[in-house]
């Protein structure tokens, strides 16, 4: 066996600085993302392994458990409850969004609460001038020495500042902006972001100082970067909403530390992003409930209940083909549920068109909202309408039926809080109900039209 390294052996390959693939020779097109002129050459020198490798460490779990969990609260109650209690030391949380959907202010505002005169948060920005930043802190009032500035996009500067003046948290908006020298490939591209993350995971964990970092999110709704980047990182957070509109909606993805199905409501004002005060209640409006076409339901996205209110809108359709538009809800589960409300509902709407919106900006994916919607076009449809104090829980399947749901129990007992004295719910629950909540119970989709008044 030998005693000393092998022999140091040089591989050479290409790269391409757009995603990172290898390729064993030059060529004018990338084989894997198709980009042109991307491959540049990479020498790495392969060595063998030691013969003999000194043990590691290692630590009892007792010694471990005796440390006492500490987390860093963010001055927001909906955001602690989505990390699961507030950052974790040495954690590395990516925030993704739309462009302008509050990012940038749910950032700096997380930075001003979590640092002090003592020890300051640290906000590294690639994107804004000094300026900018101070226009965007005097409108959120997040003025005073707990934050400190930090312009740079070359992430030796940015660890380095890091390491000397050891913030209590750090906030790079964006990751998109970084800049490793050692890595081939501009700023933004998959190698760059690749290195950017890792390098910064390794400060946080090395230190205990958390990292904020902020990500682009493209077309497809995912954060900008490979799929790995949110393997990479301790919690993956997303801020959805209208843009428009005044309320968001941040949920939890990925988080190590807690439970990733919770979800947290703000409202973005003028002077930044807020806790949505009564959230029970905060996406109601009292005028509009008990209106045809209009029906209040309760969804469970995740793992927190929300009374949330279905409208719809029928008339008959000026065109050949009718339009059918949808705000908050997949347009191809409307189409099936169209399609349902025909064949099993005896529903004449196949010349109408049908628009469909969910109240508040949010995006509904539960199933337990189909029989929600179905009640609203009908009712819409034949101006008939559900009492403005009754909800409506229940999927419904393509032969007509309406199945049960999980977390009825908790989607009742929301519903009673909100003020609901009835509900429309599937005839297979057999459940305990709220006291003073009437139960409506269905088995089929023609039986719940019939109960609209």
């Amino acid at each position: 066996m030998a005693t000393e390294l092998q022999r140091a052996v040089p591989r050479l390959h290409y790269l391409c600085a757009e995603c990172g693939a290898e390729a064993p020779k030059w060529q004018g097109q990338c084989p894997a993302c198709a980009a042109w002129n991307s491959l540049s050459e990479n020498v790495v020198r392969l060595t063998g392994r030691k013969a003999s490798v000194a043990a590691a460490t290692t630590t009892p779990m007792e010694a471990v458990m005796a440390v006492p969990g500490r987390v860093i609260a963010t001055g927001s109650f909906e955001v602690d409850r989505v990390l699961g209690g507030g950052i974790v030391p040495g954690s590395v949380v990516l925030l993704g969004g739309d462009p302008g959907i509050g990012k940038s202010t749910i950032a700096l505002q997380v930075s001003h609460a979590c640092g002090d005169e003592v020890s300051p948060a640290l906000y590294c920005t690639g994107e804004e001038s000094l300026e900018q930043l101070a226009r965007r802190a005097r409108r959120l009032c997040c003025t005073g020495a707990r934050v400190r500035l930090l312009v740079e996009s070359d992430v030796d500067t940015v660890i380095a500042t890091i390491e000397a003046e050891r913030p209590s948290l750090v906030v790079v908006d964006s990751v998109q902006t970084l800049r490793d020298a050692g890595t081939p490939g501009p700023p933004g591209s998959v190698s760059q972001v690749r290195a950017a993350v890792l390098r910064m995971s390794e400060v946080a964990k090395a230190t205990g100082i958390p990292v904020l970092l902020v990500g682009h999110v493209t077309k497809e709704g995912a954060i900008a970067g490979p799929r790995t980047l949110e393997h990479m990182v301790d919690v993956v957070l997303y801020l959805e909403g209208e843009r428009l509109g005044e309320h968001r909606m941040l949920r939890g993805i990925k988080n190590r530390f807690g439970a990733t199905g919770e979800v947290g409501l703000l409202t973005m004002e003028r002077d930044g992003m807020h806790d949505l005060a009564a959230p029970s209640r905060g996406m109601l409006d009292a005028a509009s409930l008990g209106a045809s076409g209009s029906v209040l339901t309760i969804t469970c996205d995740g793992l927190r209940p929300m009374a949330v209110e279905v409208q719809a809108l029928a008339v008959a359709s000026l065109f050949e083909l009718p339009r059918r538009t949808s705000s908050g809800f997949d347009l191809n589960r409307l189409h099936l549920m169209l399609a349902v409300l025909t064949k099993r509902a005896g529903t004449l709407i196949s010349k109408m068109d049908v628009y469909v919106n969910v109240a508040g900006g949010i995006r509904l994916a539960d199933p337990g909202t189909d029989l929600a919607l179905a009640l609203a076009i009908a009712g819409s449809a034949s101006n008939r309408a559900v009492s403005r104090h009754c909800a409506v829980i229940g999927e419904i399947g393509l032969s007509g039926e309406v199945r049960r749901v999980s977390r009825t129990e908790v989607r009742l007992a929301e519903a009673a809080a909100v003020g609901m004295e009835a509900v429309i719910l599937p005839e297979s629950y057999r459940g305990e109900v709220p006291e003073g909540l009437r139960c409506h119970r269905v088995s089929t989709l023609i039986g719940a039209v019939a109960l609209l008044g």
